[in-house]
């Protein structure tokens, strides 16, 4: 199984409220984002992970090329500047089309046995997807998720339904299949995840809804002690 991560955003957020470092290397507890995510993923079993980072920061260029020769699992580093999310992913999809894969950003925040609980679920499962999700809402436009009582999703959401109880959190485990509906969004110019993820269902893909207690995204300085405190088990 391979793993990719989305890192290819300026994090101009951050560095407006005074943080140094380009967002991929900001250190959560000692550690850079992209290097805890890369940790993790190799303690999981990746074969490979892909990431893409824009080609306007040279540091994180520097760090990811030393990293790449030192990576405990086998890195491929995408260096390009891309409009969206979900153009960052098309860029990526290259390296995912043979086999299942885990699909996430840079500023993520999760814990690491809920993740790992969440990647064997979907190595046994027979979805066409598993998408991590919360009831915990901390996100300045949430995406809304509708399920069934089995917690198979029937819809994404701007605003809240009666039959949603959860927000995407932004962990994607897809199979190959749903490369074919991301190029089709592509070819008629979509631009945003949450419309790719709306394809998947209009296209008919079986896609589970896997809760974890609580997601954290780091999009601003205050998030960052929030989401120290939260991998330490002092957040409550």
């Amino acid at each position: 199984m391979k793993f990719a991560i989305i890192s290819a955003g300026e994090g101009s957020r951050l560095a407006q409220e005074g943080v140094q470092l380009p967002k991929p290397l900001v250190q959560l507890n000692g550690m850079a984002m992209i290097d805890r995510l890369i940790h993790i993923f190799a303690k999981n079993g990746a074969e490979q992970v892909v990431v893409i980072i824009n080609n306007e920061v040279a540091q994180t260029k520097e760090h990811l090329a030393l990293l790449k020769k030192v990576s405990e699992v086998p890195l491929e580093v995408i260096v390009k500047t891309t409009p969206s999310s979900m153009h960052s992913f098309y860029e990526l999809s290259t390296y995912l089309k043979d086999d299942k894969f885990c699909l996430t950003t840079v500023d993520t925040i999760f814990r690491e046995e809920e993740f790992s609980r969440f990647i064997e679920t979907f190595k046994a499962s027979d979805k066409d997807g598993l998408m991590a999700v919360t009831d915990y809402i901390d996100d300045e436009k949430p995406l809304y998720i509708s399920t069934d009582e089995e917690l198979n999703i029937t819809g994404f959401h701007d605003a809240r339904t009666p039959d949603c109880r959860y927000i995407s959190g932004g962990i994607y485990c897809l199979t190959p299949k749903s490369i074919d509906t991301l190029q089709r969004c592509m070819e008629n110019g979509m631009s945003r995840m949450r419309n790719f993820q709306r394809q998947l269902v209009a296209d008919g893909l079986h896609l589970g809804a896997y809760p974890f207690s609580k997601i954290l995204d780091v999009d601003h300085a205050s998030d960052i002690e929030k989401a120290e405190a939260f991998l330490i088990g002092k957040d409550n």
